[in-house]
């Protein structure tokens, strides 16, 4: 919890988990389906592996707006609206480089990773605290993104740049995002356990 922020009631600390809860998973099980539909389709970067491009960062922008508003005021709504405002201009960004091949598409998908992980990261820690659990698959998640925009951005500049990584990325992004949701929901089924 941030010393900025005091605890919230406990109405409002089980409508954040909820909405949390809701969100991740819906945003797990989105992950999952952009990968399995990139690994079919991103063999010629075409009309259609460009649209799928430019629609994951759109999700993840759409998923930090919802986001922001379920969040009651606190630091990691600032980190939110950074992260969705970021996600929003990397979609025309992979657009773009889409037209250039897999290498520039690797160096823009690299560096939206990499500032996206460290802001999932900054989120995850100033959430830490008693009623949203410690945050472990939001803070792995956030530090492997953070860790793979760089390796992206170094298999870009190699000699045989592959989009493959991507779908690896989405769904390793997605598995994070259930896990997160599923302990949110056991921490929430506790907690009411012990009210009861």
């Amino acid at each position: 919890m941030s010393p900025q922020t005091s605890a919230p009631a406990p109405a409002a600390a089980t409508d954040e988990r909820s909405s949390l809860l809701r969100l991740y998973l819906s945003r797990g099980v989105l992950a999952l389906a952009w990968a399995l539909a990139f690994a079919g389709a991103h063999e010629d970067v075409d009309a259609v592996a460009i649209t799928l491009l430019v629609a994951y960062p759109l999700i993840d922008a759409v998923s930090s707006l919802l986001d922001y508003r379920a969040t009651p005021n606190g630091s990691e709504r600032r980190v939110l609206a950074f992260n969705g405002v970021l996600s929003a201009l990397a979609a025309p960004a992979l657009g773009i480089a889409g037209a250039g091949g897999a290498a520039p598409v690797l160096h823009v998908f690299g560096a939206w990773a990499f500032v996206s992980g460290a802001a999932q990261v900054v989120v995850g820690l100033r959430r830490r605290g008693p009623e949203l659990g410690k945050q472990w698959p939001t803070l792995i998640s956030g530090g492997l993104s953070f860790l793979v925009g760089i390796t992206y951005n170094i298999q870009a500049a190699g000699a045989d740049p592959s989009l493959d990584v991507l779908s690896v990325y989405a769904t390793g992004g997605g598995v994070w995002f259930i896990l997160q949701a599923l302990l949110l929901g056991w921490r929430s089924r506790r907690l009411r356990i012990r009210t009861t």
